[in-house]
């Protein structure tokens, strides 16, 4: 199976380099790194980020206080619908949305593809309907996706094979055994990340259950300060999140021959994996590259911690 990288709309967080180790400005430019995976079973996203809805209408889609805190670099090219037009593709080309959860940035799009069905953990579901906390409800914005419920496939951890040394939900419906929701809990109660076994073996996409390549030193896990700090503000389960870190590391450190580890929001991670800085959308006409074709390190950002 073919694996494009997206970088469905930057986040422009403030903190600059506090954030991303990079930048000399007040806001960091952080990815909201996506898939496209061409499969036997049609077009497959992998989270969808900011939708075409929060293009046009921010202010009624979003929480103010994220835009505040984020301010997304809201340009319709970037979107997920648009970029995948430029591959020749149509909407109702996208036949599954594999989520990794329903954050504001990872869920927007999911109603610019109208006959996509919707996979997801059974308690991402029940936390994004419930909205039982103020966090919950700036976090989950139904603005972005309540009309698409109907198209939502919830799946419960543990009741498939395993991945490795994770359980994992492996019959996903209408897919085959080739892309895999992992339980991956504590960002959020029912996170998960999603791994894709493409033309060069497994690719995890670990969603947000950590946001630095650093934090997978298995000898020296280390993350920028600002996004250690988001990371604490926005958790649901801490101990949980620290447990799936280690279990990642270790992942990297035992099966790295074997699995690509890849977050949602490492700029370093996605230039690195894609050739293309985060401004670019995919070229028009032309296939995406693949996370194999890039080999250069990322740059060095040990001053920063």
């Amino acid at each position: 199976m073919r694996i494009h990288h997206l970088n469905c709309i930057s986040e422009c967080a403030l903190g600059g380099a506090l954030m991303d180790a990079r930048t000399l400005g007040l806001r960091a430019f952080l990815p909201v790194h996506c898939l496209a995976v061409e499969s036997p079973y049609g077009l497959v996203l992998v989270d969808t980020g900011f939708g075409l809805g929060d293009v046009h209408h921010p202010r009624k889609r979003l929480s103010k206080l994220f835009l505040l805190v984020n301010s997304p670099e809201f340009r319709e090219s970037m979107t997920a619908v648009r970029q995948l037009a430029a591959l020749g593709f149509r909407p109702e080309d996208v036949r599954h949305i594999v989520m990794t959860h329903l954050d504001f940035d990872h869920a927007g799009g999911i109603e610019d593809f109208p006959q996509a069905k919707v996979h997801l953990l059974l308690g991402e579901q029940e936390a994004a309907v419930a909205r039982r906390t103020p966090l919950d409800r700036m976090r989950y914005r139904p603005q972005q996706w309540g009309e698409t419920r109907g198209r939502w496939h919830a799946y419960t951890p543990g009741e498939g094979e395993t991945w490795f040394d994770f359980s994992a939900v492996r019959a996903l419906e209408e897919l085959g055994d080739e892309i895999a929701l992992v339980p991956l809990v504590g960002h959020t109660l029912g996170h998960a990340g999603v791994a894709v076994h493409g033309d060069d073996g497994w690719l995890l996409l670990a969603g947000d259950a950590y946001f630095w390549h650093g934090e997978m030193d298995d000898q020296h896990p280390r993350c920028t300060p600002g996004l250690r700090l988001y990371q604490w503000l926005m958790q649901k389960d801490g101990p949980a999140r620290r447990w799936n870190q280690r279990r990642l590391r270790a992942l990297k450190a035992q099966h790295g021959a074997e699995v690509r580890l890849v977050c949602s929001h490492d700029p370093i991670e996605f230039e690195r994996m894609t050739g293309r800085r985060l401004d670019e959308p995919l070229p028009p006409a032309a296939p995406a590259r693949t996370e194999s074709l890039l080999t250069e390190p990322p740059r060095d950002e040990s001053v920063f911690f």
